[in-house]
C-alpha cells in the first residue's frame, strides 16, 4: 500500500507499507541515489515471515516531492520523525543503508530515538563518507566533489559509474539497468545536494555516542563507496553495537548476500 505523508506545507514524503497487521515493524531509509524499491530482495521476503516493512523515498528521490532545499540530515531526519508520528509507530527497528544510515544515525541523536528499539546500519555513510584531518578513512574529498560536478553535468554517465562500483557479486545487465533508473527518478538538484551534504557533514562523529538501542552493523568488506573502516568506527563509537562483516559483498550488501543479510536482520529483531 502506497500513500503520501506531509512532512512541510509543500512537501510530501512517498510511503510503501508492506504487511500493516505485521507483528513486528521495520523502517527502511534507502541510500543515494535510489528509492525505496532498493530493497525489493527484503520487501519479497520478510512480510511473508510476518513482519511489518515500509519503505520511505526520500524527499528529492523516488517517488516523494522534489523541493529545491532540505538535504541536510536535520532536515531529512526531520522527515522520519514526521512519518512515524504520522503512522504511530512504536518499538519499531529503524534501518538505513548508506546515506540513509546517517540519516538514521542523526535521527537516533536529534530526536532521541524516538519509537526506535533497535537501529540497524547497512553501509552506512557514518561517522564520515570522506577524508579528514581526524578521521583517514573515508573517499578522498576531491573524488566526492567529481561526483557533485558530473551529477550537474552528465548525472546519467555519474549514474552509470557509481552503479558500476555499487556490487561486489556479478550482477545480470537488467538488474543494472533497474538500479540505474533508480537513480534517475531523482531530481539532478536533490542528488548534488546530498553529495555536497557529505562534505559538510562533521557531527555524526558525536551522534555515534548518543545511540542508546541495540544497534546492528551490516558490511561488506568489499565496499568501495563507504569503506570497511566506517563500520569499525560506528562499532567503536556505539554502545550495544555489533558488527557483522559480509566477506563477498560490495555497496550493495542487501543483494550481493541477500539470504545472509534477511537472516542477520531477522536474527537481530528477534534477540
Amino acid at each position: 500500500m502506497g500513500f503520501y505523508i506531509k512532512v512541510e506545507p509543500d512537501v510530501k514524503i512517498y510511503v510503501e507499507d508492506l504487511n500493516p497487521d505485521g507483528c513486528k515493524t521495520i523502517l527502511f531509509i534507502h541510500g543515494w541515489p535510489a528509492n525505496h524499491k532498493m530493497f525489493e530482495y527484503q520487501f519479497n521476503k520478510l512480510p511473508k515471515m510476518g513482519y511489518r516493512c515500509i519503505g520511505i523515498d526520500c524527499r528529492g528521490f523516488g517517488n516523494s516531492d522534489k523541493p529545491w532545499n532540505g538535504y541536510d540530515y536535520d532536515t531529512m531526519s526531520d522527515d522520519i520523525r514526521c512519518v512515524i508520528e504520522s503512522l504511530n509507530l512504536d518499538d519499531i527497528t529503524l534501518g538505513g543503508h548508506s546515506t540513509g544510515g546517517a540519516i538514521a544515525v542523526r535521527y537516533m541523536a536529534r530526536h532521541n530515538g524516538y519509537g526506535v528499539s533497535k537501529l540497524a546500519l547497512f553501509a552506512a555513510a557514518a561517522p564520515s563518507l570522506i577524508q579528514r584531518p581526524c578521521f583517514p578513512y573515508g573517499l578522498k574529498r576531491e573524488d566526492v566533489v567529481k561526483i557533485i560536478q558530473d551529477t550537474e553535468t552528465d548525472r546519467p554517465k555519474m549514474l552509470k559509474g557509481f552503479g558500476d562500483m555499487f556490487f561486489f557479486q556479478h550482477v545480470t545487465e537488467p538488474l543494472s539497468d533497474w538500479f540505474f533508473q533508480m537513480g534517475l527518478q531523482a531530481a539532478g538538484w536533490s542528488t548534488a545536494a546530498v553529495a555536497v551534504t557529505w562534505l559538510d557533514e562533521e557531527r555524526l562523529f558525536s551522534d555515534l555516542g548518543e545511540i542508546g538501542v541495540p544497534t546492528l552493523i551490516l558490511h561488506g568488506i568489499h565496499d568501495k563507496v563507504c569503506l570497511f573502516p566506517l563500520a569499525e568506527a560506528q562499532h567503536e563509537g556505539i554502545c550495544n553495537s555489533r558488527l557483522v562483516p559480509f566477506k563477498y559483498s560490495g555497496h550493495g550488501l542487501f543483494y550481493d548476500e541477500r539470504e545472509k543479510f534477511n537472516k542477520e536482520l531477522v536474527d537481530f529483531i528477534e534477540e
